[in-house]
């Protein structure tokens, strides 16, 4: 089934959990699809079962805290997080028998991005302690770090050969993996007119896209190669200053983004049109959006997390 403006018009809210008593912080999908796990201002991680369409596990990080996370590269066993409360080291646990791996301590303020390499074991976290730092999973050591000279938000682009800065939310600058310590190849200058700061950036699955994220009533792409501003989308609702995820369809061919009134809204990549505006009835801003990288379906969360179906009879 291809993804199109119709389809996306025809998404409804197939399943509402209400297992987090606060803010959810952040929603991620495993490469596989078959897993999504949300974490909460109420210190809690929540594992779904998506062909179940029900949460599998509960498990709690009360010491800590847990604000950013991300599935580790392969099975959805491992989670990496970063933290809200005591101190920013990011941590590795066992989603199995909820027990920590690993510890990576280095980031000195809050942790503003985590992004799994989908190659290997490597992942990068951005702080506001304006360092971007490169992990293996396998070492507790910091392997790289790099000054961008700003405030960073970062991410993996899909082959796992290069990632992205986001710095003072103002440039976008693109350094090899391989070559990191050698500085950015490449730097995009480009700054939206709305007073906002990045929260974010995202590869398209192609790679020839990059969005950007901002807690402001905007948000941008541009042509992942020359840094030339494709689309800059707006007309949803975020008056609060709320980081509002935005995401692409596995296709690279839409946006979404959801809203302070709990409404999700959809434009194509291409035309910069807006194609749908879907009611997910959230009772409080859209805090994390993302779609399934396998199967038709997508998550938004504000304190209910809620998966999406298309319906077919509406077609």
């Amino acid at each position: 089934m291809k993804i199109s403006d119709s389809l996306l018009r025809s998404f409804k809210v197939a399943r509402i959990h209400r297992y987090h008593s606060e803010k959810v912080n952040c929603v991620h999908y495993s490469a596989n699809g078959e897993h999504a796990v949300s974490s909460g201002n109420d210190d809690c991680i929540v594992l779904y079962d998506i062909q179940e369409g029900k949460p599998s596990r509960t498990l709690y990080s009360k010491k800590y805290g847990v604000d950013l996370i991300r599935f580790t590269h392969g099975e959805a066993k491992n989670v990496v997080f970063s933290s809200n409360k005591l101190d920013d080291t990011i941590r590795y646990l066992s989603l199995t028998d909820n027990k920590f791996i690993r510890y990576f301590p280095g980031h000195s303020a809050r942790v503003t991005a985590l992004s799994m390499s989908p190659v290997d074991e490597t992942f990068i976290s951005s702080s506001l302690d304006k360092t971007i730092r490169i992990w293996d999973l396998r070492s507790p050591d910091c392997q790289g770090l790099t000054d961008p000279l700003g405030k960073p938000v970062c991410s993996f682009d899909p082959d796992g050969l290069v990632f992205a800065a986001g710095v003072e939310s103002q440039a976008i600058k693109l350094y090899d993996i391989r070559a990191f310590d050698k500085g950015p190849f490449a730097c995009f200058e480009t700054r939206l007119n709305r007073s906002c700061d990045w929260t974010g950036l995202k590869f398209s699955n192609d790679g020839k896209l990059i969005l950007i994220c901002t807690n402001g009533g905007a948000v941008r792409i541009l042509n992942a190669f020359s840094g030339s501003v494709l689309h800059t989308f707006s007309g949803y609702n975020n008056s609060k200053g709320v980081s509002l995820e935005a995401s692409f369809t596995p296709d690279s061919k839409f946006v979404m983004i959801g809203s302070e009134d709990g409404r999700v809204h959809v434009w194509s990549t291409e035309s910069g049109m807006k194609v749908a505006v879907l009611d997910g009835k959230h009772p409080g801003p859209i805090n994390g959006l993302q779609f399934n990288p396998r199967y038709m379906t997508f998550a938004s969360a504000c304190t209910n997390m809620s998966f999406w179906l298309p319906c077919i009879d509406d077609l």
